[in-house]
Parts: structure tokens; C-alpha cells; sequence
């Protein structure tokens, strides 16, 4: 049954238009025009006043919420969980994130995510493999004791999500070109994370396939002016895709301006790297042995060691519209168009357009959200 959204503040890929009405019908959009131009006939879903349009975010790193990681329990009700806590902060398409792990812990993630999507779990759109295929001097707060080479097993187990997109994060220098081909040749996403990859190394890496960088900066060689390193191939090759934390603890922000101007392709998207703290109520939470605590947005460990983040998707944009000098416009592109993009999906999510999926938010006057559709279907924020 079709049915309308009024009076909207729409953020179209034109830019914000007001007084709009966008038509929806069996959770597809199949019409955007004029409130005046709106048949009278269809049923109204909500009027929005004013009130500004956005589409659903996306994230691609989220770890937890809700008081629950998906390393703890990787189940269909924890992926649940995790969705249900991050759509209140307007992400309404997400790929619940397994931090390095045994392989049997990865292959029961691999299959909650399997049939969190056959039964029509709202927003899952596959997996995030962030290790254990990674480089133990930029382990972060990974367990080292959980890392390993991928042969021909690791290579199946990868390949192995049946719905859904799945993206790998491992080190290029942990692992060969020829690997890297066959997990690209198999239609695994693949990005450098957790690496002291060199700038050649990384250049052959995506020779053979790569295209993503985990959390651009950290767990990173740095820049050097006589040795690049990875980061410098990031910024620079046009088929590299970025995603960034925006928190203001893990990249200071004149560093993400600056990775801004050098992507001028709109190749750098906005990930929170999220841990259970995310709309929990009690936001201290356990990771393996160590026991973190959030403070100020901030998630450490006893001695320091940052441990993901506490950072929510509206945040995530607001803190890029504030202190990354981007239009709100844009903002809202590097949590939506732009993962869209790199996952091969901007042809059904990321914008509001006729043909795509009905996922949108709606952004108070307090810049806060109100309510979420997941593929036209409503939910109060």
C-alpha cells in the first residue's frame, strides 16, 4: 500500500529542498514531488512539519551497543540488540563487527549474520571481520594471542556469508597479493587495518584487490617524509576508501580536514567503531580480560589504551559538520551515500531517490533523532 511522507525538509542529492512529500510502497520509494503535487488520495505516514529528511546512516564498524558485544555472544539476538541500540542514533543499515578471534568464534559469527538476514533482522547488511589476520605491533586492544596467516581455510571461512556483504580488515604485509586476489575474486571486501604495511606494500595490495582503510590513522604506521608508508598510499590512490572516527579522541581533527582535501573523490566515510557503551545505561563493559572504562565519550583501558569508542552515528556527524568544516549536507553523505558507495550498495541505500530502499531519519530542531524507517517501516527513536 503506498503511503506519504510530508512536509519534509528532504536532503536530496541537490541539497536540502523544503516542502516535500516522498511516497513509499512495499518499503521502496516510488515518488518524491511537491506537498501541492501529492495525490490527495494516498494515505499520510507522517508529517514531519518542516522537520529535515535525512537517509538512514550506515556504519561499518560497530562492535556492540546496547550493553553487549558481538565477540561475546554471537547470536541473532545479539546482532538484535546492537541494531536496536544504534537505530535510536539514526543507523538503520550496519555490519555488526567481530574483533580478532578464533576461527570458531568467527564462523558462528559469520552464520548469526547469515540468519540474522534471512529472517529480516531491520538494518543488517552483512559482516565486519576486523582481524585476526593482522600485525601485532599495531595490535591496539586486539588480542595478539588470537592473530594468524590466512591458507586455504581462512580463505573459505571468509568467503563463507551466504547473504549480505562481508568486509575483512587484516594487514597487507600479514598476508601475500595472491591471497588478497582470491578473497577480492570471491567478493570479500577487503581493507588494511592493525598494519605497518609500506607504502610499496600497500600499493600491491590494492594491485590485487584492496580497497578500504579500518579507521584511518590509527593502529597505523605513521607518515614519514622519506617513507611513506600506508597512510600516504591511502590519501593518494584514487581507489582507496577511507572510513574515520570522528570522536575527537582518536584522530585529532586538523588531520581529518586534511584527509579530506586530499580525497577530493568524497572517498572518506564516517565509522564509530562502537562498543557496548553505545546506549547502554551502565557504560563500563569487559573486553576479554581488561576492563574498560568510558569517560567523556572515551573508552580505555587501565593503562590508557583506547578500546574502540562510545561514539553514536549523529554524533559522528555532528562532530564532522563542527569540527571538520564540512556542510551538514556533506556530513550526512560520509554516514550514508558514501559507505553505500564502497559497499556496492549506493544503487539501493544511501540517499533518497526514487527506486531506493525507504530508509530515513528524521533530525529534530534539537539535531537530535526522532524517529527511523528501515525499509518503510517506522520506529520511534
Amino acid at each position: 500500500m503506498v503511503k506519504a511522507l510530508i512536509q519534509a525538509t528532504l536532503l536530496t542529492p541537490e541539497g536540502f529542498k523544503d516542502g516535500q512529500s516522498v511516497l513509499i510502497d512495499d518499503g521502496i520509494i516510488i515518488g518524491i514531488c511537491e506537498d501541492a503535487d501529492r495525490p490527495k488520495d494516498i494515505p499520510i505516514e507522517c508529517d514531519l512539519n518542516g522537520l529535515r529528511l535525512l537517509p538512514g546512516f550506515i556504519d561499518l564498524q560497530v562492535n556492540g551497543g546496547g550493553g553487549v558485544l558481538f565477540n561475546d555472544n554471537p547470536s541473532v539476538a545479539t546482532i538484535k540488540q546492537i541494531g536496536a541500540a544504534h537505530r535510536k542514533f539514526g543507523t538503520t543499515g550496519f555490519l555488526p563487527t567481530l574483533i580478532s578471534d578464533d576461527l570458531e568464534v568467527m564462523a558462528a559469527a559469520i552464520k548469526a549474520v547469515d540468519d540474522a538476514i534471512a529472517q529480516g533482522v531491520p538494518g543488517v547488511l552483512g559482516i565486519h571481520l576486523e582481524g585476526p589476520f593482522l600485525n601485532q605491533d599495531k595490535r591496539g586492544v586486539h588480542d595478539a594471542s588470537k592473530f594468524g596467516r590466512i591458507g586455504e581455510a581462512e580463505i573459505d571461512l571468509l568467503s563463507s556469508l551466504t547473504h549480505g556483504k562481508t568486509l575483512v580488515t587484516l594487514a597487507p604485509e600479514m598476508t601475500t597479493p595472491e591471497i588478497i586476489a582470491a578473497l577480492s575474486q570471491r567478493g570479500v571486501i577487503i581493507a588494511a587495518g592493525h598494519t605497518q604495511a609500506s607504502y610499496e606494500q600497500t600499493l600491491s595490495a590494492m594491485e590485487a584487490g584492496l580497497t578500504g582503510f579500518t579507521h584511518l590513522f590509527n593502529a597505523m604506521k605513521p607518515l614519514e617524509s622519506r617513507n611513506p608508508g600506508i597512510i600516504a598510499a591511502a590519501l593518494e590512490d584514487d581507489r582507496a576508501w577511507c572510513g574515520i572516527i570522528a570522536d575527537g579522541h582518536h584522530v585529532h581533527p586538523a588531520m581529518l580536514r586534511l584527509a579530506l582535501r586530499a580525497k577530493t573523490r568524497e572517498q572518506i566515510f564516517l565509522v564509530t567503531d562502537a562498543m557496548p557503551s553505545v546506549g547502554a545505561a551502565d557504560k563500563a563493559f569487559s573486553l576479554g580480560e581488561m576492563d574498560i572504562t568510558v569517560a567523556n565519550g572515551k573508552c580505555v583501558t587501565d593503562d590508557g589504551t583506547l578500546a574502540g569508542s562510545d561514539l553514536d552515528m549523529i554524533s559522528a556527524v555532528r562532530n564532522a559538520h563542527e569540527l571538520l568544516d564540512v556542510s551538514l549536507e556533506q556530513a550526512v553523505r560520509m554516514a550514508s551515500h558514501i559507505p553505500a558507495q564502497f559497499l556496492g550498495l549506493d544503487g539501493k541505500l544511501g540517499s533518497i531517490r526514487n527506486g531506493q530502499q525507504a530508509d530515513f531519519i528524521i533530525l529534530d530542531e534539537n539535531f537530535e533523532i526522532s524517529a527511523s524507517w528501515i525499509k518503510g517501516r517506522p520506529n520511534s527513536a
